[in-house]
């Protein structure tokens, strides 16, 4: 079974950093493309950035040059160093994983708050 269980989240004030861990389980973590998406409030959730299994990274304009997503094969683990926070940076952010034949798993979201 899937498990995609993300940490790091917190309140910041804005120009500052986090950043977010996701520890995969039940998956050969190497073979998966892996991301971040986020939900803010009373929006839809929508696709920060991904890495595939090679380390091709790609990020949504709102967070380039800000964020980083990288990954750790031998621990199983995606990160995303957030810098330069900006309150609209505020949301439940979800670790995602995307296996080699199309499906697809959420973890449950660890919230970041970015006041102003």
């Amino acid at each position: 079974q899937v498990q995609l269980v993300e940490s790091g989240g917190g309140l910041v004030q804005a120009g500052g950093s986090l950043r977010l861990s996701c520890a995969a389980s039940g998956i050969m973590f190497s073979d998966y493309t892996m991301g971040w998406y986020r939900q803010g409030p009373a929006k839809q959730r929508e696709l920060v950035a991904t890495i595939t299994r090679t380390g091709s990274t790609n990020y949504v304009d709102p967070v380039k040059g800000r964020f980083a997503i990288s990954r750790d094969n031998a621990k199983a683990t995606v990160y995303l160093q957030m810098n330069s926070l900006k309150p609209e940076d505020t949301a439940v952010y979800y670790c995602n994983s995307q296996a080699p034949w199309g499906v697809w798993n959420f973890g449950q979201g660890t919230q970041v708050t970015v006041s102003s």
